[in-house]
């Protein structure tokens, strides 16, 4: 069975990734990998400042026996995608099944961020998926005021208020489709009332990453 390592910064994120693999993929080998300071760091510095010390997360994943990788942070996904070629085992971003979505939704895409270092990589994902399906996006960002300084007092609950509060305001200012561009916003998307889709990463994600590992009921 092909072990499938989950690359998060976020301890709230395992419980998560569980849940949805006991309700899609049961079976699924998961193996966790929590590494906090990276998003830290990249917050700070950039994406490409934590290059060679994901790289180095990566290659001790791969040594210790994970056939394929899904970064569950938006902010170094596409830095990790980048590595799957010299770790010789696929690696994927949770939000690409997410952005191939919301490109298809319609032009107008708005997408909500708690972290301003989450935007610039999200939205050069989506411009890479529209290329991709051959379809014109206008794209505009919104970081939610407040939400991360929530999500670390761990105020669950106030963090994904202020989400969905968000996402009502996108809907009412014309989105086409509202993209959470963080997984740790996914909650949010249940507690809104509004007529367009708002897309989440965590489940899709975790979906097309069971493809990589050859589920076949995925």
């Amino acid at each position: 069975m092909v072990t499938l390592a989950l690359l998060h910064t976020s301890p709230v994120h395992v419980p998560v990734f569980d849940a949805l693999r006991d309700e899609d993929h049961p079976g699924l080998a998961l193996r966790h990998l929590v590494h906090e300071g990276l998003l830290d760091r990249a917050r700070q510095e950039g994406p490409e400042a934590v290059a060679d010390q994901l790289g180095a997360v990566l290659e001790r994943a791969v040594a210790d026996g994970a056939g394929a990788v899904l970064c569950t942070c938006s902010t170094i996904g596409g830095v990790a995608e980048a590595r799957a070629a010299a770790l010789g085992v696929p690696v994927l971003r949770v939000d690409r099944p997410m952005a191939a979505a919301a490109v298809t939704a319609g032009p107008a895409v708005t997408v909500l961020a708690t972290v301003a270092s989450t935007l610039a990589p999200t939205v050069a994902l989506l411009a890479e998926e529209a290329e991709r399906a051959a379809r014109p996006v206008d794209v505009r960002t919104v970081v939610v005021d407040g939400a991360w300084e929530r999500f670390a007092a761990g105020d669950q609950d106030g963090y994904v208020s202020l989400i969905a509060a968000a996402v009502e305001r996108a809907a009412a200012d014309g989105a086409d489709v509202v993209v959470l561009a963080q997984a740790s916003m996914a909650d949010a998307a249940a507690r809104c009332a509004v007529r367009v889709p708002v897309l989440a990463s965590p489940r899709r994600g975790l979906r097309a990453a069971a493809v990589l590992c050859g589920r076949a009921d995925s």
